[in-house]
């Protein structure tokens, strides 16, 4: 039995630090659950703690789900990855500074190569909502939005993390014939049994409170919109944690999810195991490749289908061998996916950036493989 001296230490000094205020850490390996814990507060204020059933604002968590049923319906033969974006929603053409209208490809907006931004003064011009943000519009309103701000560059020939997998919830809602969250269900979630993953709260009570970090202190709780300073050559998001009370805003393919981590990690192990119930083996090993080839990433890191992928572990930093899949969610939380050690890892929290973009996704990252015993390969 694995002691985890080190992973316990780790999240007990994130909460004694008031870098977080809860979380709750997953760890599967060789489909047997080895750790799950919560730690902290799921209400701070009320004096709630933190529960391992607790639903949470997945972020950008949403991003696989909607590249899992992207590819799902790849082998049904409703789309393909080569397949111009036009052809399915025929007002999105966006152009270049210089006018001209590349085509955008499915496979560019899984990997976030289309040439999509994230946002700026021609986003705020054009009206064009967040996945995040307060709003009531519809998802082909914000996207026809979108539609009209000039592309970072042209397709294929950068990597800029965008508003591309909102798109792609609009090109699966119109294939389906139904909204983005129905298709998710039937490619997915109704599949994998995760009756608390959608785009709607099964269980209110169990959703908590969002925290922002504070340089100056404890965490703060997020009320209304909340813009959070971001870290490193991010410039921050405007976070409205009640967004997701509100039907009328559209389902963000990229942000627009909730769920809990026990329903995350079966998805999770789904993929492992080549797939589950939901992809073929082949489709799983075409996703988790390379897809962006020597377009520049962070060092060590590539781009598959469903997330990050480590293609050197000592430039990337990280005790993860190459092949592993990952990615984060703003709100709070980190996963990955390691098919050489047999290991599936969600973390959790409460509190953006730290538990996603801060010390603590690394640190418990560096102390599962210690207290593992695991080195590179």
């Amino acid at each position: 039995m694995t002691d985890w001296t080190e992973l316990d230490a780790v999240i007990a000094a994130a909460l004694a630090e008031q870098r977080i205020v809860g979380s709750v850490v997953s760890i599967s390996r060789d489909g047997q659950s080895i750790y799950r814990r919560a730690a902290g507060w799921h209400d701070r204020e009320a004096g709630v703690a933190m529960a391992e059933n607790a639903i949470f604002r997945l972020a950008s968590f949403t991003k696989p789900l909607v590249a899992a049923t992207a590819l799902a319906m790849l082998e049904k033969g409703l789309l393909q990855l080569e397949q111009p974006v036009a052809e399915v929603l025929d007002y999105f053409t966006p152009a270049l500074a210089d006018g001209t209208r590349p085509s955008i490809t499915m496979a560019q907006l899984l990997t976030h190569t289309g040439g999509i931004g994230a946002g700026g003064p021609a986003f705020d011009k054009a009206g064009v909502a967040g996945g995040m943000s307060d709003t009531d519009l519809g998802l082909d309103d914000n996207l026809r939005r979108l539609a009209t701000v000039p592309l970072v560059h042209p397709p294929g020939a950068g990597w800029v993390y965008g508003k591309g997998m909102d798109v792609m919830g609009g090109v699966l809602a119109h294939l389906h014939g139904g909204s983005l969250a129905d298709a998710v269900s039937h490619y997915v979630t109704t599949t994998l049994g995760l009756a608390d993953t959608g785009f709607a709260v099964s269980d209110a009570s169990r959703l908590g409170p969002v925290y922002a970090d504070n340089p100056d202190g404890a965490p703060v709780r997020m009320t209304g919109s909340t813009f959070v300073p971001g870290r490193g050559s991010s410039g921050g998001v405007t976070f409205f944690p009640d967004r997701v009370f509100n039907p009328r805003a559209f389902q963000s393919g990229g942000s627009g999810g909730v769920g809990t981590i026990a329903d995350f990690m079966v998805f999770l192990e789904a993929l492992r195991n080549d797939g589950g119930a939901i992809l073929s083996p082949q489709t799983m090993a075409m996703a988790t490749r390379n897809q962006i080839g020597n377009v520049a990433r962070e060092p060590g890191s590539a781009f598959c289908f469903l997330g990050a992928l480590v293609t050197d572990p000592v430039a990337a930093g990280t005790p993860q061998p190459a092949g592993t899949y990952e990615w984060g969610g703003i709100y709070g939380h980190r996963w990955f996916v390691d098919p050489l050690n047999r290991l599936s890892v969600v973390m959790m929290s409460n509190t953006a950036n730290e538990g996603c973009s801060g010390a603590f996704p690394g640190d418990v990252r560096d102390a599962i493989y210690a207290d593992l015993g695991l080195t590179r390969a």
